[in-house]
């Protein structure tokens, strides 16, 4: 490991983690937070967590999503933290799909995206947080030897509950809760 790689973040998915999972959101006007998302991002900067998203958008690869209306939702979500005090520290995106295109690697499970996160702000990945609604948002904390948490929404599917309980990753109901429990000193 890099030895200049010594801070730590938490790693956030954005959709069903940070405002509700729409499926392929293009318009800004329907970006809202979920409820205590900003106060958990506070939260997580209060304690020397910069908040990073990272998050898959294969909406951009299926042509359902143009990169100027991500650019748009992206502001969008900006301005809203930002009005209640918070903000995200950088955001890293996947705009493939293998069955539009050909595979890559920052696409999740893979975890290029966590590994450029890594380089560009000089993270070590075992100290980092690591929470989404999706096992694959998760599961690099059991790679980097990270910790993280499963938010259940709507969107998560069963199997992803399944393997968040085979490797003893908590689940919990929102981003304050995952916070909240992250946060709390271990006995």
């Amino acid at each position: 490991m890099n030895e200049r790689r010594t801070h730590k973040a938490a790693m956030l998915d954005r959709d069903g983690t940070i405002i509700p999972d729409r499926i392929y959101t293009r318009d800004p006007e329907e970006i809202v937070l979920l409820p205590g998302a900003a106060a958990a991002i506070r939260q997580l900067a209060a304690a020397g967590y910069p908040s990073i998203v990272v998050t898959n958008q294969s909406g951009i690869a299926r042509g359902l999503i143009s990169l100027t209306q991500y650019h748009a939702v992206r502001r969008r979500l900006d301005e809203l933290l930002a009005a209640e005090g918070a903000m995200l520290a950088d955001t890293f995106t996947c705009p493939h799909h293998p069955d539009f295109g050909s595979p890559c690697l920052c696409r999740k499970p893979n975890t290029g995206l966590f590994e450029r996160a890594a380089v560009v702000h000089e993270l070590d990945l075992s100290r980092c947080l690591y929470v989404g609604d999706k096992a694959r948002d998760v599961m690099p904390a059991m790679k980097f030897g990270g910790r993280g948490v499963l938010v259940q929404s709507r969107a998560t599917a069963d199997e992803d509950v399944a393997q968040a309980d085979a490797v003893r990753i908590p689940v919990v109901p929102s981003l304050i809760e995952a916070v909240s429990l992250l946060l709390a000193p271990v006995p």
